[in-house]
């Protein structure tokens, strides 16, 4: 039977980081388990193994969250991949930016199935009854106070608030070409 050989092939090809870890530690014991013929304990490992890469993922993205202008405060919310599973997976950032009542967000999903829908939008936007305007290299749909853009044809970006200008301005101080390579 040829599935029995999946697993410990999949691990032994992972390329892990150089020393001990949790992930690390969490696919040893997947192998361990497995080897140990108990499956149900091995694919358990196998999903927090997956938890624990996609949580350290989503503090990759957070990075790419812009500061908060000046005189603004920045909260970011780390429990917007909460609802990505049930929307096809991914993951996602999110800030929210205040200062005397006025507040927006900026919104990162990357690698979510339904971010692709996006691109038919942005590029039909005029048909929406929305305008497109350009930050650095990339297009923003622009309309009802929601600015969206999509970087690499995978990563959403979208702010949202009553700010429309300052939200332009703030996605400008953002490297959209190292967002492109995020999770490369």
């Amino acid at each position: 039977m040829r599935t029995i050989f999946i697993l410990p092939a999949l691990i032994a090809g992972l390329v892990l980081p150089a020393g001990a870890d949790e992930v690390t530690d969490t696919l040893q014991s997947a192998l361990d388990a497995y080897e140990d013929g108990d499956m149900q304990y091995a694919i358990e490992e196998l999903d927090y193994a997956k938890q624990l890469m996609m949580a350290m993922k989503t503090d990759a993205l957070v990075e790419f969250l812009p500061p908060a202008p000046e005189g603004w405060s920045r909260s970011v919310n780390r429990e917007m991949n909460a609802g990505l599973a049930m929307m096809g997976g991914g993951v996602g950032a999110e800030a929210e930016y205040t200062k005397d009542g006025t507040s927006f967000t900026i919104t990162l999903m990357a690698d979510n199935p339904m971010v692709g829908a996006m691109a038919g939008m942005i590029g039909n936007a005029a048909m929406l009854g929305a305008k497109v305007e350009r930050v650095g290299r990339e297009k923003f749909m622009v309309k009802d106070g929601e600015v969206t853009g999509l970087v690499d044809n995978r990563i959403m970006v979208k702010g949202a608030g009553d700010t429309t200008d300052l939200i332009l301005e703030v996605l400008g101080t953002m490297d959209f070409r190292k967002l492109g390579r995020f999770g490369s």
